[in-house]
């Protein structure tokens, strides 16, 4: 088991983030989350307020887990063999049903394909 660090060192870390426009259905606004927290997310009505009350969700989810005496995971991108890229092929036609889906959602291909597997990567922990 390796060592636990101090507080401060995790609340100063950088944590990569996504950031999600949501759509009117969806309240509007901007969605933002941390891959790398599971369940950390913050939304707003523009993105640079989505970013600040993330930074906010952030340090209270890392604060919550530390003093509950949960392992607190480092940011993927302080690691050099995690580059954050996957080469992926997929069949043609699954690959024109995830285009498709994801100008309805109204966000980018990777954008649509890291929501799914965060997604299924939050659902299956619990």
């Amino acid at each position: 088991m390796p060592e636990r660090k101090e507080l401060e060192y995790y609340l100063s870390q950088s944590y990569p983030f996504n950031i999600e426009t949501l759509s009117e259905e969806d309240g509007g606004g901007y969605l933002i989350s941390y891959p790398d927290l599971p369940g950390c997310y913050s939304d707003a009505d523009t993105a640079e307020e989505a970013i600040r009350m993330g930074e906010d969700a952030r340090k209270s989810w890392i604060q919550t887990r530390y003093e509950d005496g949960f392992e607190v995971p480092e940011p993927f991108s302080s690691f050099a063999q995690y580059s954050g890229r996957i080469t992926l092929r997929t069949p043609k036609t699954l690959h024109r049903k995830l285009i498709e889906q994801a100008e309805r959602e109204g966000v980018s291909l990777n954008q649509y394909i890291n929501y799914l597997l965060s997604r299924e990567l939050v659902i299956n922990k619990s």
